[in-house]
Parts: structure tokens; sequence; C-alpha cells
């Protein structure tokens, strides 16, 4: 579960909370990294990950790749700021997918985004092209995973944000079990070897 608000303790933080006390239930371990207060560069296009399969800063990508390899979903959350993700968020999340050499086919993901009032949705479809590019199954909820909520706390009392959540976290715990036992009876699906174009001609 990645935190991309700079505020530890805040509205984002409220959010993944609350779908922390499903999977609790459901017996699914979960990690929440705190990487909005991070000072994190943007991607500058060196190509160092495909040659070394890694990124070439060193700091909490690698770390949260090592992790994301391993696991069966991503939750990724961030707080609205002009329409749109935080900026720390966005290059973690560039130099995340770009470095990744790993498969990320149905390993399950959501996005959340909370705000004070507008952008949420823009801010949704932003995060969630980062997992419909991996071919992850993107879980959804009862409605857009987008919950409201200005000062310290007060996502809490967005009632259906929170069921929604809740809702979203049960799901994505179906889809988690349910592509495991899917994986061992049918395999992944199959792929086709890469056949990039460009609009040159």
């Amino acid at each position: 579960m990645i935190n991309g608000s700079p505020h530890a303790n805040g509205n984002t933080a409220v959010g993944l909370a609350e779908m922390k006390k499903i999977f609790d239930a459901e017996g699914i371990e979960t990690t929440i990294l705190q990487v909005g207060d991070k000072a994190i560069r943007g991607c500058i296009s060196c190509g160092t990950c495909t040659r070394a399969g890694k990124c070439a800063f060193d700091d909490e990508v690698n770390q949260a790749a090592a992790l994301l390899e391993k696991a069966d979903g991503l939750v990724i959350a961030s707080p609205v700021y002009y329409a749109s993700a935080n900026g720390t968020l966005v290059s973690f999340l560039d130099r995340l997918f770009f470095s990744a050499q790993f498969d990320m086919t149905m390993k399950v993901g959501a996005s959340i985004a909370v705000a004070r009032r507008g952008g949420t949705t823009a801010t949704f479809d932003q995060l969630n092209k980062y997992l419909t590019k991996s071919g992850m199954a993107v879980a959804s909820s009862q409605y857009w995973n987008i919950f409201h909520g200005r000062k310290k706390g007060e996502a809490v009392k967005d009632e259906e944000g929170m069921q929604t959540l809740r809702i979203l976290a049960r799901n994505m715990v179906f889809l988690i079990k349910s592509i495991a036992l899917g994986k061992e009876k049918y395999g992944l699906p199959e792929t086709e070897l890469w056949t990039p174009t460009h609009f040159i001609r």
C-alpha cells in the first residue's frame, strides 16, 4: 500500500487504514510505504534499468520494487493537488513502473484519491493508468475509489467514502484469492512478444 501524501497521518492514511482493517480481517498481510514526504526525483530516461534491472537512483523506488515483485496486490493512494496526484508520488510511480523488470500480470491493483472537494476523478484516472498498462487486474467498488476530507482525520466522516473503500478492499481480497486459484489451475494468460510502434512515418 503506497501512501503518496506528504502527511503520514493525514486523510490519505485514513483511507488506507480503512482498507487495512479488511485486509487484516481476511488474513491478507500488508505493508504501507510512506513515500509522499520523501525526496524522490523523477525519471531521467537514462536507460540504466534496462541494463541493470533496477533504477539508477537507489532509493524508495528500488525498495518498493522488491516488495511489489513478491506481492499479490497493490494499492496506490494520493491526495489531490491541482486535480492530479502529488508530484512526488508521480515521480515515484513513473520510475517504479518503468524500471521494474518483472511481470505484473494479474497482480491486483487499486488506486484511491482524497480531496477537499474536486479533482478526485482526474487523479483516480491518472493513477489507474499505471495499473492498466502493466496487465494488472484492477479492482473496483460500488463507486469510484474516492473520498473527501480537508482537515487532518476529517475523511473518516465521509461515510460513503469509507464504505466504498471497505468494499474495494473486500473485492481486492476476492480477486487475490480467486486469481491464486486460477493460476494454480490454468496458469497466467498467454502473452505475445511486444511489438512497439511509433507515429513517425
